[in-house]
């Protein structure tokens, strides 16, 4: 026991004598479900995290450690944040204090350094998660009378990296991050002036979402299509042209097995199914059948993108890659990955720092986007509508009789503000119940 206790002594007093860790920096990346707060420390710090209540407050002591500079003001727009506030403690130690405007979940972890930070300490801030599992819809035996409003089609807009991660670095000091996020804006103002089409931005700011997270976004918001943006680089600056992926079956086999082990995401849908309430083996052969079919038209919208995309320049590799990207994961959303050039390359930069250039990689990106859906768009979409074109005589109960529609249904897809038709005019015919 002796031992012990002088073992215990000299390490408090080694500790005590150890220099204590300089914190350089304190970096704030607000977004709109979480907040980042990153501490640029000299070495890993230990540190203990706890949460206060009336008022909000999270507690972060750092073992041995100082503060270079003043820590930032938080922005106003923070949903999070109130303030952040630091103090000195006995032993060297330092307490800093993030007020709070609303309830959070905090988490903390340490980063090794990387090309361009050191070593860091990262707090996340997010809305506590419900220990509650949500409520299964109620199964119902009789078919349901279906909608006569067609329904736009949704694009999920990713793009790749952000705050804490910059992503690629171009060769005079660009970053991915914000290239490919100018790149997705240009696209997201192109989506929405197409009739039937809905954009989606998964991250529309300088800050990190987690790549599941992007996957659960677009199922959430139930994206008919997810588009990932991003910018190549490789340590020889001769490379050039843009590449598309899509997901490799071994990812698909990977992330089947997870599926099926994962209790959680077992009660979710896939293609609309749920599969807690099936077997081992009913559940498996559903999913695969899903992620075949998301698979195959993934395949087909990355096609078409890249014949877009070969108009514009050299690309990288003529045929669509397969990888295991995390985000092309998801098994019932059609998924793709744009590399849009290489940003090591110099010239390729100036052009995705071009906004003309821009603009152009958001057209080429859209006219594959709109080639595919309208070969495939599902009947219950704008898209999917037949066109009529109003002849001398046609009057709009015959129009209804001869596509086997009803005349709301025909009111209601061309916005019609009275029954009165014009020699040339163009309607879009809804798809008949079943077709």
């Amino acid at each position: 026991m002796r031992f012990f206790g002088f073992l215990i002594s000299l390490l408090v007093v080694l500790d005590c004598g150890a220099a204590q860790v300089d914190i350089e920096n304190v970096r704030l990346w607000p977004a709109p479900k979480h907040t980042r707060v990153v501490f640029d420390v000299g070495a890993p710090v230990p540190h203990s995290l706890f949460v206060l209540k009336e008022p909000n407050r999270i507690v972060v002591d750092l073992r041995n450690a100082r503060l270079r500079r003043p820590i930032p003001v938080v922005a106003s727009k923070d949903s999070f944040l109130a303030s952040i506030r630091s103090a000195p403690r006995e032993h060297g130690d330092l307490r800093v204090v993030l007020d709070l405007k609303q309830t959070a979940r905090a988490k903390s972890f340490l980063l090794k350094p990387n090309a361009k930070y050191g070593h860091r300490l990262v707090i996340d801030l997010q809305v506590p998660t419900s220990t509650a599992r949500p409520e299964r819809p109620t199964k119902q035996l009789v078919v349901s009378k279906p909608k006569t409003k067609l329904r736009d089609l949704v694009i999920a807009i990713d793009a790749g990296h952000g705050g804490e991660d910059p992503g690629a670095t171009g060769a005079s000091g660009s970053r991915e991050k914000i290239v490919v996020l100018q790149i997705a804006r240009q696209l997201e103002k192109l989506i929405r002036r197409q009739r039937g089409m809905r954009a989606v931005m998964v991250r529309n700011g300088d800050y990190y979402v987690g790549l599941r997270e992007r996957m659960r976004i677009a199922r959430q918001k139930k994206a008919d299509l997810f588009v990932s943006i991003h910018a190549d680089a490789f340590r020889d600056s001769r490379v050039r042209g843009s590449s598309v992926y899509v997901l490799s079956h071994n990812g698909a086999s990977s992330e089947a097995a997870k599926w099926l082990a994962d209790q959680e995401n077992s009660a979710d849908l896939i293609g609309g199914v749920s599969l807690d309430d099936k077997d081992d083996l009913l559940a498996s052969v559903l999913l695969d059948l899903s992620q075949t079919a998301t698979l195959s038209a993934s395949t087909e919208a990355a096609g078409d993108i890249l014949k877009q995309l070969k108009g514009l320049g050299k690309t990288h590799k003529r045929e669509v890659q397969h990888a295991g990207f995390m985000v092309l994961k998801s098994p019932d959303i059609p998924s793709i990955l744009i590399e849009t050039a290489f940003i090591s390359n110099p010239a390729e930069e100036r052009k995705l720092l071009s906004p003309r250039h821009q603009r152009l990689l958001a057209g080429a990106i859209l006219k594959g986007i709109r080639t595919h859906l309208e070969r495939t768009a599902p009947p219950d979409s704008l898209l999917a509508a037949r066109k009529h074109v109003i002849a001398r005589g046609d009057t709009l109960s015959k129009i209804a009789d001869r596509y086997r529609v009803s005349m709301d249904a025909l009111r209601l897809v061309n916005a019609l503000p009275h029954d009165k038709l014009f020699a040339g005019q163009v309607l879009r015919i809804p798809p008949t119940h079943g077709s």
